[in-house]
């Protein structure tokens, strides 16, 4: 049976029980958003309560007072405009049926309150849910993204459902068609840093060293690039990794970015990966808070469980001062920078707010354009290489380059990284300083419009 579609502007909503296609919070701002006022308890002005799993005292006084009680399934209805294909006031929105299934690799749909298993990178299977409508995943793509979660999707329910049903559920004709390769090139959901600015406090705020290494995501397997790229490390070097993800830096020493890239980028599994570790300090399946992550990844590697893996340090900042002076700290020492992670965070996908980078200079990336001949002592060599940035902005940078760089320089169409003071009035970076070239930046297609 269909019910109506549930009215939600200006009704007076609480929210209990567990949830599983959203936290609370979010569903307390979506409901927001659509003109409700949400409550935290149950009295005589209460219009609806929406029960999740394990639904307690606040059900049985809702149920005492008359209150509508509806289920997850008919919140995300709600949320959708439709109606709830339910008629118990009472469904929580457990899945029905035996147990989960299991994916047998053909393409099928899921049934509504239906769990299918997908197996991923990680020891643990992914649950596939299907209530009410919304689709839903348990991997970590799927959960951070931040669009509705009517319009969400993953890998995994394109594996299940087939992409051509996934763009007709989602409406998006940009959703990706799966990859065609033997080999999954999809980029890892890795957490990325805001910068920090002066007048955020630090206070609290974890400290590590800010690592001029590789950003590496072990994925249960082997190890990829941001860009989904594999770096072929020898069977010796993984020894002792869990088949779960894990975000961390291949690093080699302080300033030695050029070498650890020469390296990391070799597929004959040589003994040149002896000078490499892999620096560890998220865990993103994790399912804790921040610190519990550090401290089970710490249980994890004690004891030399793998011999070439360590996990971050990190300390608690006192404040502004105490942070200027870590900072001169690792910088004298010819350190990138420093690294804050807010208390009690979560690992999201993307850019956030929870992670910020801390430097002097800044760093960015440009495309080789071409060169200016060198004069003096670099005569008969490059002097500068001519480069652009994703903005458009076009300037040469010379200093950093080393002779042998200098003979044999990044060739054109290169992504090079560079260091610079700040910018001019014109977005020009002043004293800019060649760094490396890179290897896992996706130079955008079109210019970006200078902010």
């Amino acid at each position: 049976m269909t019910t109506e579609p549930i009215e939600l502007s200006g009704k007076t909503i609480v929210l209990t029980g567990k949830f599983s296609l959203m936290t609370r919070k979010e569903a307390a701002a979506a409901l927001e958003a659509r003109g409700a006022n949400i409550s935290s308890s149950v009295n005589g002005g209460t219009d609806i309560l929406f029960a999740g799993e394990k639904a307690g005292s606040k059900k049985k006084k809702a149920e005492s007072l008359g209150v509508a009680i509806h289920s997850e399934a008919a919140l995300a209805a709600a949320l959708k405009g439709e109606a709830a294909a339910t008629s118990s006031a009472s469904t929580t929105g457990a899945p029905s049926g035996s147990g989960p299934a299991v994916f047998s690799g053909e393409h099928r749909d899921i049934a509504d309150g239906e769990i299918v298993l997908v197996q991923g990178s990680g020891a643990k299977p992914y649950q596939l849910k299907n209530i009410g409508g919304v689709y839903s995943c348990s991997c970590p793509a799927w959960r951070n993204q931040s669009v509705p979660i009517e319009r969400r999707s993953c890998k995994h329910l394109v594996k299940v459902r087939g992409h051509e049903a996934e763009q007709a559920r989602i409406g998006d004709p940009a959703l990706a068609a799966p990859s065609r390769s033997g080999e999954d090139k999809d980029k890892p959901p890795v957490l990325l840093a805001h910068s920090w600015k002066p007048e955020d406090d630090p206070t609290g705020w974890w400290m590590s060293e800010k690592l001029d290494g590789v950003r590496a995501w072990w994925n249960g397997e082997v190890f990829l690039s941001r860009l989904g790229n594999r770096y072929m490390a020898p069977d010796w070097f993984t020894a002792g990794l869990p088949a779960t993800p894990l975000d961390g830096e291949l690093w080699m020493a302080r300033g030695a970015f050029q070498r650890t890239i020469s390296v990391v980028r070799r597929h004959d599994g040589s003994d040149h990966w002896k000078q490499i570790r892999f620096l560890v300090f998220d865990a993103p399946e994790h399912d804790g808070d921040f610190e519990a992550r550090v401290e089970w990844l710490k249980r994890s590697f004690g004891g030399g469980v793998a011999d070439y893996v360590q996990v971050v340090e990190h300390a608690r900042c006192d404040g502004v001062a105490h942070l200027k002076t870590e900072l001169a700290r690792v910088e004298g020492l010819s350190g990138e920078g420093l690294m804050l992670r807010q208390p009690g965070s979560r690992y999201v996908a993307g850019r956030s707010t929870t992670l910020l980078k801390v430097k002097s200079f800044f760093d960015a990336e440009a495309k080789v354009l071409g060169y200016k001949a060198g004069a003096g002592r670099h005569k008969g060599r490059v002097g500068a290489l001519n480069v652009v940035t994703p903005d458009g902005v076009e300037f040469a940078v010379g200093t950093g380059l080393s002779d042998k760089q200098r003979e044999n320089p990044p060739p054109v169409g290169a992504v090079i990284s560079y260091r610079y003071q700040e910018l001019t009035d014109g977005g020009v970076p002043r004293f800019p300083t060649f760094l490396g070239v890179r290897h896992d930046y996706a130079w955008p297609e079109e210019p970006r419009q200078p902010v």
